[in-house]
């Protein structure tokens, strides 16, 4: 989301606007493209996170936005949202190009979506809602939906500001005292959270409590698991957050 920060290295956060321009593939090569990876999960095999795997159930559905840049990096939080609320969709955004399936979701009637983004910005206040109203949406039977803005904070920003279809939706800011966990880029402040932890903080305020869990134990593991393969150290015991999630598999 927007509060992924670029890794220094990165390259430079150019314009990938078009579905027919291939996205970049340095910034995946830079992390270490010999290593050997599993192919579930994509971290290094090394420490796979597929053995703390689990599916909740959950009344909200997240929808990913993301920008072509970030689908190829691999330290990237939002497939790890992919594969603990099975209702995930993802999306790639291109400028020029909407995606049809989404435009036609967005205009479901089951649906009530809500694009997540800060409300410190000028021009839509008038559309800023907070949490209770996906509570009210829900009760009025209809699926609430989190669209989160899947890249750094120049794209999402790009993504929110040249995407007429997002023009229209309610804008759900994320209101938190917590700090980001994320270990693996370098954050230029510890209130930038990652996709993820956007996703498990939203979801615990609208009620959601075993997912928003799930997810975070899930992210916690994938940071453990990813930092120790960065080097070369394969881990040995079993964290809190591992140790809740395998309950949880074996229940």
């Amino acid at each position: 989301m927007r509060d992924d920060p670029r890794s220094p290295g990165d390259p430079a956060d150019t314009d990938t606007d078009h579905p027919g321009e291939s996205p970049p593939r340095r910034e995946f090569k830079a992390r270490g493209s010999t290593v050997v990876r599993c192919e579930a999960c994509n971290l290094p095999a090394l420490n796979c996170l597929c053995p703390y795997r689990v599916r909740a159930s959950c009344g909200i559905q997240v929808w990913l936005l993301t920008h072509p840049l970030e689908q190829y990096k691999p330290t990237n939080t939002g497939r790890l949202i992919r594969d603990v609320l099975p209702d995930t969709r993802v999306f790639t955004w291109y400028r020029t190009l909407p995606d049809t399936e989404l435009l036609a979701l967005l205009d479901d009637p089951r649906y009530a979506p809500f694009v997540v983004f800060p409300d410190d910005q000028p021009g839509y206040a008038e559309r800023v809602v907070d949490v209770e109203r996906v509570a009210e949406r829900r009760e009025a039977g209809r699926i609430p939906v989190l669209i989160l803005l899947d890249g750094t904070w120049r794209q999402a920003r790009k993504i929110f500001r040249r995407s007429d279809y997002l023009a229209r939706l309610p804008v759900l800011p994320l209101v938190t005292e917590r700090q980001t966990r994320y270990r693996l880029r370098k954050s230029a402040s510890a209130d930038h959270l990652s996709t993820a932890e956007v996703a498990a903080e939203l979801l615990r305020q609208a009620g959601e409590e075993q997912a928003a869990d799930y997810l975070d134990d899930y992210f916690e593991v994938f940071n453990e698991s990813y930092a120790a393969s960065r080097r070369y150290i394969k881990l040995t015991e079993t964290s809190p957050a591992m140790q809740r999630l395998l309950a949880a598999r074996q229940g």
